[in-house]
C-alpha cells in the first residue's frame, strides 16, 4: 500500500513516515501544497494523509482539487483545528475521515488500516464528456461527431484516464499502474498496441483529439483543432 503524507511539519511529518514505514507502508512526503497535488496527480496513491494548513494552497482547497479528478482515493485530514464547525468543512470537501492534532501514532495506523481495508466505491461518473467526445463508461461506448464505436474493457479504461488528464503529460508508468494495476506484470508492448487502438478509434468517430507521443516520457491527449 502506498501512502502520500502532505505536512509541513517536518518533525511530525518525519514521525509519520517512520512509523508507518515501520508497519510495512511505502510513503512518501511532500510539504507544500501545489507540489502535493501534483505527486498526486502524477503517482498512484492508496491513501493520503493530509494537513489542512499547508503552504501554496491550504488543505480544504487540495482536497477538492483532488475530488474533482474523480479520484477514489480515502484522505484522512489532519489538523490543529477541533471545532464542530471545522470538522464538518472538512468532511464536506471529501475527507474520510478527520484526525485532530496532537494525535496517537497508533490511532493514525489503526485509522490507516480501517480505510484501507473499505471497498472501493465505484466512480459514479457513467459518462466522460471532454471536447468533442463522449465515453459511456458502462456501455463501453465512444462517441464522436461522426458516428459511435464501441470499445474493450481495456480500451474504456485507457480513454477513462486520459479524459480525466487531458494536455497533461502521463508516463508510461503511471499508465500502465492506472490501467493494468500496480502490481500487474506485464509488457510495455501491450501499452503501445492499446495506444495504437485507441487512436484509430478517436479517428474513427472523427475525433479532434489526438494521442500525442512525448518523447521518452509517455504520452498525452491534445485537441488538434485547426
Amino acid at each position: 500500500m502506498r501512502i502520500l503524507c502532505i505536512e509541513d511539519d517536518t518533525e511530525l511529518a518525519e514521525s509519520i513516515c517512520f512509523h508507518l514505514k515501520h508497519v510495512g507502508y511505502n510513503i512518501d512526503c511532500s510539504e507544500d501544497g501545489l507540489e502535493g497535488f501534483e505527486l498526486v496527480k502524477t503517482n498512484t496513491y492508496d491513501l493520503v494523509i493530509l494537513d489542512r494548513m499547508l503552504p501554496s494552497l491550504d488543505g480544504l482547497s487540495l482536497l477538492k482539487r483532488i475530488r474533482a479528478l474523480n479520484l477514489q482515493l480515502p484522505v484522512i485530514m489532519v489538523t490543529a483545528l477541533d471545532g464542530i464547525g471545522d470538522r464538518v468543512a472538512g468532511l464536506n470537501s471529501g475527507a474520510d475521515d478527520y484526525l485532530v492534532k496532537p494525535f496517537a501514532i497508533e490511532e493514525l495506523i489503526a485509522r490507516v488500516g480501517a480505510l484501507s481495508r473499505r471497498p472501493s466505491q465505484m466512480i459514479n461518473t457513467e459518462q466522460i464528456h471532454f471536447a468533442d467526445v463522449t465515453l459511456d463508461l458502462l456501455g463501453l461506448c465512444l462517441t464522436g461527431p461522426l458516428r459511435s464505436c464501441s470499445l474493450s474493457k481495456k480500451e474504456g479504461d485507457l480513454a477513462d484516464f486520459f479524459l480525466r488528464h487531458p494536455n497533461e503529460p502521463l508516463t508510461r508508468e503511471l499508465l500502465l499502474s492506472k490501467v493494468w494495476g500496480p502490481d500487474t506484470e506485464v509488457e510495455d508492448g501491450n501499452l503501445d498496441n492499446y495506444i495504437h487502438f485507441l487512436r484509430r478509434r478517436l479517428k474513427a468517430v472523427g475525433s479532434e483529439l489526438h494521442i500525442k507521443t512525448l518523447r521518452s516520457i509517455g504520452y498525452t491527449l491534445e485537441a488538434t483543432y485547426a
